[in-house]
């Protein structure tokens, strides 16, 4: 699936790059045998970690780098030319079919925005998040791209996350549910409201699930949580506290004496796989979705393993039928007077 891909990286971005930016990318190459990569970064420090042949790993050398504490108004300004600038740049010049960085959220979605621009009808891109659950990963969106979002932009991000869900987890017809404060239609605020009754007669070939809360999301109750990008990014990093804090008191109790540490002994397979599943290496990355091309978002203080995962999503994204299905029902939303102004 994906011979003949090519990603460009954003090598110097991240908090351990790039020992682990290219180490991640070798390990996705090695993964994927037809595909290739282009490394944007100081050559001098990349050459001396990279292993890979040329034909399959090629290093595009650049000494600026957008750090971590530049704002998002000072990377347009002075990213230009930077490792994640010009990774994002051969999408828009089809020298790549994606890019992936692990640098500073607020600059890449500036830049990503800039530089491929959005797809028809879309007002407002969403950046996406690989929730895990009782039945496996849902897609949660927006997670911090948008603050607010009205009823249309609602419906806009069902469609992006429908079609993401469909080319990333393989699952056929994923269900979607707004994320409310109760089930009831009465519920919620006006955008909300309005954005439900869109989804419920929009004639759309979509699974539409209706209203679901904030315990639904754990249980896997639908593949796509769609909610305001203040919302969903409270819900994720509160996710995330409590992942931490029941991984410190599982540890607690199966060390706090002799009997305990025998049954953690006893029950080490399962805790294997708990951990397994727990490792957020193993969701990393996220998407801004409605762009006029694929750019990924990996965490900042991702592993090699994790980087990895986040080279893959973009390799699966980008050699799935994702924006077709997305501007397919775009379209159709738009003749019916649905659509973002």
């Amino acid at each position: 699936m994906a011979q003949g891909l090519i990603l460009a990286i954003d090598a110097m971005g991240g908090d351990d790059a790039p020992e682990v930016t290219v180490k991640g990318a070798e390990l996705f190459l090695a993964a994927r045998p037809g595909a290739r990569v282009r490394l944007h970064g100081d050559e001098s420090r990349l050459r001396p970690l990279v292993s890979a042949s040329p034909e399959r790993l090629e290093i595009v050398h650049t000494d600026l780098v957008v750090t971590s504490e530049m704002k998002p108004s000072q990377a347009l300004r002075r990213g230009k030319g930077s490792s994640m600038w010009n990774a994002i740049e051969d999408v828009k010049e089809g020298r790549a079919q994606a890019s992936v960085s692990a640098g500073n959220t607020g600059a890449l979605m500036a830049i990503s925005m800039l530089v491929l621009r959005k797809m028809d009808g879309v007002h407002r891109p969403a950046m996406t998040a690989a929730w895990p659950t009782l039945r496996g990963r849902s897609v949660v969106l927006d997670v911090g791209a948008n603050l607010e979002a009205d009823a249309a932009q609602l419906v806009s991000f069902a469609i992006m996350g429908e079609a993401y869900a469909r080319a990333i987890l393989g699952i056929d017809k994923p269900t979607i549910g707004i994320l409310n404060i109760g089930s009831e239609e009465m519920k919620g605020h006006d955008e909300i409201r309005e954005a439900h009754e869109w989804l419920r007669n929009s004639g759309l070939d979509l699974d539409y699930h209706g209203f679901i809360e904030g315990d639904d999301i754990s249980s896997g109750t639908v593949d796509v949580i769609v909610t305001d990008g203040f919302t969903g990014n409270v819900a994720l990093k509160a996710g995330e506290g409590v992942a931490r804090m029941l991984g410190t008191r599982v540890r607690e109790a199966l060390t706090s004496g002799l009997f305990s540490k025998l049954g953690a002994v006893l029950a080490m397979g399962g805790l294997k796989r708990l951990r397994e599943q727990m490792n957020p290496s193993n969701v990393n990355g996220g998407v801004l979705l409605g762009l006029g091309g694929v750019s990924v978002k990996s965490h900042g203080g991702t592993d090699s393993r994790g980087f990895t995962r986040a080279c893959e999503l973009a390799a699966d994204l980008a050699t799935s039928h994702y924006r077709d299905e997305v501007a397919a029902n775009l379209n159709k939303i738009r003749q019916k007077g649905m659509a973002a102004e």
